[in-house]
């Protein structure tokens, strides 16, 4: 069984803005690598390669984006074929908008642990009754999703798969990063609680998440290099 992540930014300036001295976009791959989701796909424009700069070192492959005009369900799409074309036994992605820059790795860990469970449903963290960021979907929900509104923004996308009834499962695991975004200081965030039941602590990813940050290592590949 292999969750991927889907890393969605609308332009470089979101996926770079400072997440408590690390690009947004960084500190998510590197939540992502550490609780156990692979492959990591970022899906942003990147023109002058000042994203693919910051993610150097990061276990992660990046694509460009399609057409503006496709919407928000278009460039989650685009991540999902890329990260199927990765791994081809892919068989869920985690949904995560840059904006969400302060989930824990455990949350990662619960998701995709909570898949294996229920590998049919739609799965959400979700913080004091509040559902949250990132949204764990199976990929026979792909298909359906291609067929959604591309003016319709990332929550509407997973109400209208409910709506149409896709099962649905929501998580209370007790951390604030998965409903309190970026422009929030991590200093102000509400204390992490964790979830009910400790989860497993997943040996994949251990390397990158003891690499600092600022580590020479190598550039990310291109998806389809």
């Amino acid at each position: 069984m292999t969750v991927a992540a889907v890393l969605l930014a609308a332009s470089p300036d979101r996926a770079l803005a400072d997440a408590a001295g690390v690009p947004r976009i960084r500190r998510i791959a590197a939540a992502a690598w550490s609780g156990g989701a692979t492959p990591i796909i970022v899906v942003v424009p990147d023109p002058d390669g000042t994203v693919a700069l910051a993610l150097s070192g990061a276990s992660v492959s990046m694509v460009e984006p399609v057409a503006v005009e496709a919407g928000p369900v278009g460039q989650i799409v685009r991540g999902i074929e890329a990260a199927v074309d990765e791994i081809s036994a892919t068989a869920a992605v985690l949904i995560w908008p840059a904006r969400m820059c302060w989930v824990g790795p455990e949350t990662v860990t619960s998701l995709v642990e909570a898949h294996g469970l229920h590998p049919n449903s739609v799965i959400r963290p979700t913080y004091h009754g509040t559902p949250g960021w990132p949204v764990l979907m199976p990929l026979a929900a792909a298909s359906t999703l291609r067929d959604l509104s591309p003016v319709a923004m990332p929550d509407e996308l997973i109400a209208s798969l409910i709506a149409i009834g896709i099962p649905d499962l929501t998580l209370d695991l007790g951390d604030p990063g998965t409903v309190v975004d970026g422009d929030t200081d991590r200093s102000a965030l509400p204390a992490y609680e964790g979830p009910g039941e400790p989860s497993r602590t997943p040996e994949w990813g251990a390397v990158v998440a003891a690499t600092p940050d600022d580590a020479p290592l190598e550039s990310p590949p291109t998806a389809g290099s």
